[in-house]
């Protein structure tokens, strides 16, 4: 699922891709990947254009000139494209947005996700469920020591859950555990100062590089594409189950937390 980095890098390169643009034509091959009728969710969308790209949480929020906003979230599997064609079929895609200057983005992967024509008031409201951006300059260390000591859960739950911190899941989770020396499986209120501290600078420096190399997930959003993805080979711990620990060697140990999977080294990540 895309996380914090995958989105993070989609917004900035499609910041620069589609402002400005106007919409000519939308194709919507799944009705459940919208939340109106199909023939009305394209006609509103008919000679719109996006104003700029913004990133919430693991959502994208696409600001049309009408005032409405489209609400993206991949889920589960989602990818986006974006080019004169795409790579595969139209088919293929849950719902295209073709501009007028004959490009267009492609949707795929929405089995689970959707792209909602909301108000701006309603995307006001749903974003307000979601916690504090990891880089949002009032996430002090002091202030991120007050909310993982408030947390009663694991932290590796914690730190997935988006109404405590948005934008991290499964991936990021377990490396910056990984980062800060802590089991993914401790107690995130039984966290000392010391050890808030790590996690706090881990979850910085590991999404800041994640973000910087285009995250983890690799189909590139344009044909000339060659970063999207680049993170993939550098996560240290998560995916990674009986290969070696790049630190010490140990083979790194795959469990199951809450029904989420859980990636970790038992010799640098030990549980108290």
């Amino acid at each position: 699922m895309p996380e914090y980095p995958e989105m993070e890098h989609y917004r900035t390169q499609l910041s620069s891709l589609l402002g400005g643009r106007k919409i000519v034509k939308a194709t919507v091959n799944r009705a459940e990947s919208v939340n109106e009728p199909v023939d009305e969710f394209i006609a509103a969308l008919a000679g719109r254009t996006i104003l700029f790209v913004e990133r919430r949480g693991k959502h994208l929020l696409f600001h049309l000139d009408d005032g409405n906003r489209l609400l993206l979230h991949l889920m589960l599997g989602g990818w986006l494209a974006y080019g004169t064609e795409g790579p595969k079929p139209d088919s293929h895609f849950q719902v295209i947005l073709a501009f007028d200057d004959d490009h267009s983005l492609y949707f795929g992967g929405l089995r689970l996700g959707y792209l909602h024509r909301i108000s701006a008031k309603t995307a006001l409201e749903r974003m307000k469920e979601l916690g504090p951006e990891p880089f949002d300059p009032r996430l002090t260390l002091e202030a991120f020591r007050k909310l993982v000591g408030s947390k009663r859960s694991k932290l590796k739950t914690a730190l997935t859950d988006q109404h405590f911190i948005a934008g991290i899941g499964n991936c990021y989770s377990d490396e910056i555990c990984f980062e800060a020396k802590l089991h993914p499986a401790v107690a995130a209120n039984k966290l000392n100062d010391e050890e808030a501290e790590r996690l706090y600078r881990a979850m910085h420096k590991v999404l800041n590089e994640a973000k910087e190399a285009g995250g983890y997930m690799e189909p590139p959003l344009t044909p000339d594409d060659r970063l999207t993805g680049g993170y993939n080979d550098r996560c240290l711990v998560y995916d990674r189950p009986d290969e070696p620990c790049d630190v010490c060697g140990t083979p790194i140990r795959q469990e199951t937390l809450s029904g989420r999977k859980m990636f970790y080294c038992p010799n640098c990540q030990r549980e108290a």
